[in-house]
């Protein structure tokens, strides 16, 4: 299976963005070899600014670009841009509604050897909190390219969160990304997965794994964490028998929280997390960790099971 980042596939969507829109300014925080945004500074260097490490003036400078007509990407790591820059997105872009992209990269455990300091777990918490806020998260390379088309087409403030492990490429390119829709990948009468981020990759295999001992599994890719699609969501709980949550962040305020909002209100249901139990990261390569914390397809068998 062909592996690829986030990141790369983010870095190679903006340079195919560039060349059409030229209305697009990409802005670092002096980590554009990380964040792959150095592609888009050798296609178009007059694009593209470095504001140094200096969070806070990445989120301004791109709001001032977006003020005077610009699409503004603004990328650092997952923890520097919703964690540093929160009051600059919350009061600067977020309440004027401004045409600001916040695409970080380095999300979740995944990034790895950079430790708890730098791996936000948090963050969709975070974004999902701020009036008005879209936020997205992608499964693969494919996913990611055109929710970075699918946001510069979009006129108000997003988040989209990216990763720094190569992860399976799952979709073609007549995949189906729309902000706000819920892809149902496989389906299934017995158990719906409802997947965000890399994720969605140990979803399927559990998916297929449990297939051997007959049990059906629906499989739903939520590209869209904000706004959640309650429709796809609401008839994935009225067909199956209970729901489990898959995401590489915090159970507090992430992908599970949502679903369970949303359901506990509208279709009470059964909704079991797989995620990050209130603990921060640590150092360790990006796939020990995923191991470590359980984000796994195994795990998600094991909860299956244990709730049919």
């Amino acid at each position: 299976m062909i592996k690829k980042a986030t990141r790369e596939a983010y870095g190679e969507a903006l340079v195919e963005l560039g060349k059409i829109n030229e209305n697009v300014v990409v802005l670092d925080a002096d980590l554009s070899g990380s964040t792959k945004t150095n592609m888009f500074k050798k296609a178009f260097p007059e694009r593209h600014f470095n504001v140094g490490i200096a969070e806070a003036d990445l989120i301004g400078t791109a709001a001032g670009f977006a003020t005077c007509g610009k699409v503004a990407f603004a990328s650092t790591f997952a923890m520097f841009a919703a964690g540093r820059g929160f009051e600059q997105i919350r009061n600067t872009v977020a309440y004027p509604k401004l045409n600001v992209k916040i695409a970080p990269t380095h999300a979740g455990i995944s990034v790895g050897e950079d430790g708890g300091s730098h791996q936000s777990v948090e963050d969709i918490a975070i974004m999902r909190a701020i009036p008005g806020m879209v936020v997205l998260s992608p499964a693969d390379a494919t996913e990611t390219k055109k929710m970075v088309f699918a946001a510069a087409e979009y006129d108000g403030p997003v988040y989209i969160r990216m990763g720094r492990l190569n992860v399976p490429v799952l979709f073609d390119d007549n995949y189906d990304f729309q902000i706000g829709i819920a892809n149902t990948i496989r389906d299934g009468k017995d158990v719906t997965i409802v997947s965000t981020g890399l994720m969605t990759a140990e979803a399927l295999k559990a998916a297929e794994e449990l297939k051997k001992e007959g049990i059906s599994i629906r499989v739903i890719n939520v590209g869209t964490i904000k706004p959640l699609d309650g429709e796809t969501i609401l008839k994935a709980a009225q067909e199956t028998k209970f729901i489990v949550t898959a995401e590489e962040h915090s159970v507090i305020g992430g992908l599970g929280s949502a679903v369970s909002e949303f359901l506990s209100e509208v279709h009470p249901t059964k909704v079991k997390k797989v995620g990050i139990y209130d603990k921060f990261g640590q150092s360790g390569t990006g796939e020990e960790l995923l191991e470590k914390y359980e984000l796994t397809a195994a795990k998600l068998i094991s909860v299956i099971k244990e709730n049919l």
